[in-house]
């Protein structure tokens, strides 16, 4: 199907705009009335303008409060029609919103809205111009789908359509059951479809709407269903976005729209109007890559966790460290020395490389590329919304490449230790920049087959930090997304690699007598956690010793610690028991709030 998107959801001029659009590979805009007053193009060089981009303009909009207005208002909204009607000529936009009355003069007659409804389509047609009318969530008198349609319906003039949004619809609409009237419309009847998704709140509609909508995926509405009953309906239009977002009017156009795109695409696909590459969800981590200006201060915290460093890469300054099934890469390339130790890139274990790689193409996730030598395993990347590199990997394949083969064994390295405790990656945590949170929601569930938990908010000592998480479903691979309190706090930028143990008593004490330093975490945590659980003698003293946090569910149990922090990371030692799937959110503020009173962000 055709796509399109309404220039009042991306930043900039609407130069800038119409350009993002266009390199999204959208096929049209709506032009928002806003957008076009403060451009200094003439209409006729705006149409040059989406002519030349290959865009069509699909809709103009908003022409507010026309219809069941006394005479005498009415006449005035006559004449500004008129002038609206002659604009879009120039424009040659076709397509006109009309938004159902929210002002005080508005009556409450659906007789007389459907008869002035059809003297504006007369007018309209004179003008080569279709209208499309839409309820809006907080119109005066008329707010509901069913009720504009009626109205529509009433009036019969052929030149009078409805426009369907589904914020307006499924912001009033809980059950699903209520909107299948949309199939007993007309297709030919539904002139045009906006779609935008939305947090599940309880807030005035018309903030809810100007501040919180966001693509399709990123938010709680049932947007698929919604699509299913218009398209069962007959509707042939394009599917476009209307999106009022306080963080996307300020977040470059071009990446905007090409997140915006995206939506569209998986939405598509979850309704079968498009087929791309099917997902190939990830089966395990494979590896983390640490950059570095200085891997010693790195390389303490591997050697006292336990890991051993076991082969270095053929022709790059990488080394790979390991433990079970844990392995981390430390680079120390020149090329990143100006950023400080960062978590830059994670291989991902999946049963098909090319398939994944396709796929992520497939959603506007162009792969990356890359430097390597002849010999080198031909691994595919891609990066992710805050710049991480996502390797995909076959690691032990008998048919596919192996990243490790890439590597020999040097001088000095050692053997992976050989433990009975099983170590691997539990989860990765990626603090996001602000203005990427739902964009990378989004990458992850679409482009990897990932699949977003609940979002949280955790209090920082310095504001909230809001985190959700996105996992395989048998949590093989897990990554938590947060975006920090705030934007110049260092604890925007933390990342962290949690790793598991089946003893993580045992790993903490290997770790601090090996010379590493654990988190100390306030007395007053094990005060109140004494009241909260009920523990084995000497269990809690042994917590509180070692920096240890406990959670405890209906499902099992979680024990948790962290080191300190080198430049932007630091590690977590995870134990989970029974089916805990969580990751210790009711310790995340005391965790905070102990590393920001160690200026664990600022080094280690």
């Amino acid at each position: 199907m055709r796509t399109s998107i309404a220039t009042v959801s991306l930043s900039g001029s609407l130069t800038e705009k119409l350009t993002a659009a266009s390199r999204a590979g959208f096929d049209g805009v709506e032009i928002f009335e806003n957008d076009l007053l403060a451009s200094p193009l003439t209409p006729e060089e705006i149409r040059a303008r989406c002519a030349d981009l290959g865009l069509t303009i699909d809709l103009y909009q908003p022409m507010r409060d026309v219809e069941a207005l006394p005479e005498e208002d009415f006449a005035r909204a006559l004449r500004r029609a008129r002038h609206k009607f002659e604009l879009m000529g120039r424009l040659g936009a076709d397509t006109v919103l009309v938004c159902s009355n929210v002002s005080p003069q508005a009556l409450d007659d659906d007789a007389l809205a459907a008869e002035q409804l059809g003297r504006l389509a007369d007018l309209a047609q004179d003008h080569g111009i279709r209208v499309a009318y839409e309820a809006l969530a907080w119109g005066r008198h008329i707010n509901t789908y069913d009720h504009a349609w009626r109205v529509v319906e009433a009036a019969g003039h052929p030149s009078l359509g409805t426009c369907l949004d589904s914020f307006h619809i499924l912001s009033r609409y809980g059950d699903p059951k209520d909107i299948e009237g949309i199939e007993d419309i007309p297709g030919d009847k539904i002139f045009f479809l906006q779609l935008a998704d939305a947090p599940l709140l309880g807030m005035d509609l018309l903030q809810w709407s100007r501040h919180y909508r966001c693509f399709p995926g990123q938010g709680g509405f049932d947007l698929a269903g919604l699509l299913r009953h218009v398209l069962r309906a007959g509707y042939t239009g394009p599917l476009s976005l209307e999106v009022f977002n306080d963080v996307f009017r300020q977040s470059d156009a071009g990446r905007t729209a090409v997140d915006a795109r995206r939506s569209l695409l998986v939405l598509q696909e979850q309704v079968g109007t498009a087929a791309p590459p099917a997902p190939t969800a990830p089966i395990g981590v494979a590896f983390a890559e640490l950059v570095t200006p200085d891997a010693a201060p790195v390389s303490a915290v591997l050697g006292a966790l336990g890991f051993a460093r076991t082969a270095r890469h053929r022709g790059k300054p990488v080394d790979l460290w390991q433990r079970g099934d844990a392995r981390i890469l430390v680079n120390t390339g020149p090329a990143e020395r100006r950023e400080g130790t960062r978590l830059a890139a994670v291989g991902l274990e999946t049963p098909d490389p090319a398939a994944s790689a396709h796929r992520a193409e497939a959603l506007l996730a162009p792969v990356l590329p890359r430097r390597r030598s002849p010999e080198d395993a031909p691994l595919e990347a891609v990066a992710a919304p805050d710049g991480t590199e996502l390797f995909f990997c076959a690691t032990g394949h008998p048919r596919l490449p192996d990243w490790r083969a890439d590597f020999g064994y040097v001088e000095g390295a050692g053997s992976a230790p050989d433990d009975d405790a099983r170590w691997g990656v539990d989860h990765l945590s990626l603090t996001q920049p602000w203005h990427q949170f739902d964009e990378a929601v989004l990458f992850h569930r679409a482009v990897l087959g990932l699949r977003p938990q609940e979002s949280v908010d955790v209090a920082d000592p310095y504001g909230l930090l809001r985190s959700r998480a996105v996992t395989t479903d048998d949590g093989a691979v897990r990554i938590v997304l947060t975006v920090g309190a705030a934007p110049v706090d260092d604890t925007a930028h933390a990342q962290h690699i949690a790793l598991a143990t089946d003893d993580v008593v045992g790993a903490a004490r290997a770790y601090r007598a090996a010379g590493g330093r654990l988190l100390p975490i306030p007395d007053n945590y094990y005060a109140d956690l004494a009241a909260r659980f009920e523990f084995a003698d000497g269990e809690l003293e042994t917590y509180q010793e070692l920096g240890i946090l406990y959670d405890r569910d209906a499902q099992g149990t979680f024990r948790h610690c962290y080191t300190h922090t080198v430049g932007r990371v630091f590690f977590e030692l995870v134990q989970r028991e029974g089916a805990y799937r969580g990751y210790g959110a009711p310790n995340a503020p005391v965790r905070l709030a102990a590393q920001h009173a160690a200026r664990g962000f600022t080094g280690g």
